[in-house]
């Protein structure tokens, strides 16, 4: 994966459009951490279970003033339709032109069936206060997944 931004990085800049009609703009954030979690489809099986567990635990995350966005390449009324239908309690954008799924190296080639494509590896970056990176998780497992994070979060918000 060229290029794609590490432990220590500094967090590549975006502006997404999200549900509900607003945006999300990763520098507003600076001075709380944010998880970005990158999942390849709304309403798929995998994608659907890590929304709702992200959303489950947001309260959680709120009390470490951690942020969460998720975003895929759905456009803005795909998310609309997949937030209302669960309930999620999280902000997800729209990255159409997967410029943010490059620039987090997440938009890779994929094998299905033996057929290849390029799609969105599941990933979630935490990135802390200053906007820097500080965990990665890639080619992520969703059972147990999102329970790391929020333990990621916890740890960050102790020593900070």
């Amino acid at each position: 994966m060229k290029n794609a931004p590490d432990v220590g990085d500094k967090a590549p800049e975006f502006v997404l459009p999200t549900d509900g009609g607003g945006s999300f703009s990763l520098s507003s954030e600076l001075g709380h951490p944010v998880v970005v979690y990158f999942y390849p489809k709304d309403d798929t099986s995998g994608c659907t279970k890590e929304a709702i567990s992200f959303s489950q635990h947001s309260e959680e995350f709120s009390r470490t003033e951690t942020k969460i966005v998720g975003i895929s390449p759905d456009s803005a009324a795909s998310h609309d339709k997949f937030k209302a239908k669960h309930d999620l309690a999280i902000i997800i954008g729209s990255d159409e032109d997967r410029k943010v799924c490059e620039a987090y190296g997440v938009w890779v080639e994929k094998s299905m069936y033996g057929k290849k494509y390029m799609g969105v590896e599941r990933s979630t970056f935490l990135i802390d206060r200053e906007g820097v990176i500080a965990r990665v998780w890639r080619k992520v497992k969703v059972p147990g997944h999102v329970e790391d994070v929020l333990e990621a979060a916890r740890m960050m918000a102790s020593s900070g």
